[in-house]
């Protein structure tokens, strides 16, 4: 019964168990935060032969960021982030920025996946391991949804090439991230309910 009692109810997000004494100030920096956690990640980078799609910490922070926030939050996160270094923050992968470049349609995904991720994490998307792998492998899913078909549009390659180089060398570190995120936010989930 004391269990019960102390578990965080559903509609609430990690974010939300932060002192809201001053609620606007703190969804202000979280928003900021959150944007530049996801440029300092983009720099975490590794290119893949044969891809002009790289390896980086970007779409993990982007969907931690999502969980953690919220839907509105993360959208506002990720749209800052994807703004500003449309506008010439040099915070992408690999320092890029402007709008011109193969891979934007990933961080445009980021945006959806964000602001989806977060939708599901009040509905509670990351509180057992089940369903936290669920929400992470969708915001993946929808990652590549808008990325891989603007890679290929962009790039002026096939579909199913842009599917070669831009979705395939990514599953198995997107599996590695998922099971990362499957442990840390329901723990984290844990923490929470026994300090409330």
């Amino acid at each position: 019964m004391s269990t019960a009692a102390a578990a965080p109810r559903t509609g609430v997000v990690l974010a939300d168990l932060l002192p809201a004494h001053r609620a606007r100030a703190r969804d202000l920096a979280l928003v900021v935060g959150g944007a530049v956690l996801t440029g300092v990640a983009a720099q975490l980078s590794v290119p893949v032969p044969g891809s002009p799609v790289p390896v980086t910490g970007q779409t993990f922070a982007a969907l931690l960021i999502g969980v953690s926030l919220g839907a509105g939050r993360g959208f506002l996160s990720l749209a800052l982030y994807a703004l500003l270094g449309m506008a010439g923050v040099p915070w992408f992968s690999e320092g890029a920025s402007g709008a011109g470049f193969p891979t934007l349609g990933y961080v445009l995904g980021m945006l959806v996946a964000a602001t989806v991720v977060g939708a599901l994490a009040r509905r509670g998307g990351d509180r057992s391991v089940v369903r936290t792998a669920g929400t992470m492998v969708l915001g993946s899913a929808i990652i590549y949804a808008v990325g891989v078909p603007y890679l290929a549009v962009s790039a002026g390659i096939s579909l199913s090439a842009a599917v070669s180089v831009g979705l395939v060398p990514f599953l198995l570190g997107d599996a590695l991230k998922a099971a990362l995120a499957m442990g840390a936010l329901p723990a984290a989930w844990k923490l929470a309910g026994r300090r409330g």
